[in-house]
């Protein structure tokens, strides 16, 4: 499964890049800072719906369980919300480091020079942090087969559905030929469903694990 979610990822990312270089203007640096934006936003606003959902979803699935298991997937998705925080925490730091005066001001006279210094650091190492973290947290869905085995292609569906609707709502890609923008729009979350169809499939054929198993129903 490991293999086919890089190699679905590395696909992913190379029809992304003929998409940006046939149909996007790329020939300038202010170009390429764009393009790169542009998809670190959309991996955030990914990483912000699972964040949003993530709560709302494992509440749903350890209180549809039976007996012990409530209490047990409760008690597991605690690895699950460290992750959250500690991703939520790293991009916390970069307002204070930032963001223009007035509205730190008062903060940064308060720590003065070396508190400045410690805040840049830790700004900088959490970029790097955030970025990895962003990655992680997208490819194994915050940790949630910590809870259940099924959760993570349960969410990951869900997810890329979601951000489907979204680009259709925000019309992105609105200067791509309908057919293209139609097969770059559908490729994410077909291939992501097939995957995760294929995944429970496994998990039930090799493992006896299903979502009515793990509920206890």
């Amino acid at each position: 499964m490991r293999k086919i979610q890089l190699w679905r990822t590395g696909l992913g990312i190379a029809s992304w890049l003929a998409l940006v270089m046939s149909y996007k203007p790329v020939d300038t640096a202010k170009g390429v800072e764009t393009v790169a934006g542009d998809k670190f936003d959309q991996s955030w606003i990914s990483t912000l719906i699972l964040v949003c959902a993530f709560p709302l979803v494992i509440a749903l699935f350890a209180f549809a369980a039976q007996g012990a298991r409530r209490g047990l997937y409760l008690r597991r998705s605690l690895k699950s919300l460290g992750a959250v925080a500690a991703l939520m925490g790293s991009m916390a730091t970069f307002p204070l480091a930032v963001a223009p005066d007035p509205e730190t001001a008062g903060f940064r006279d308060a720590i003065g020079t070396p508190g400045m210094v410690v805040l840049i650091t830790l700004c900088a190492w959490s970029l790097g942090f955030a970025l990895y973290g962003i990655m992680l947290c997208l490819m194994h869905v915050f940790r949630t087969a910590d809870i259940h085995e099924v959760l993570p292609p349960i969410l990951a569906t869900m997810l890329v559905w979601v951000m489907a609707a979204l680009d259709v709502i925000n019309n992105e890609n609105a200067e791509v030929p309908v057919l293209a923008r139609i097969l770059f729009l559908l490729g994410a979350p077909v291939t992501v469903t097939v995957l995760s169809y294929w995944e429970l499939y496994r998990l039930r054929k090799y493992h006896n694990l299903t979502v009515r198993r793990a509920l206890g129903r």
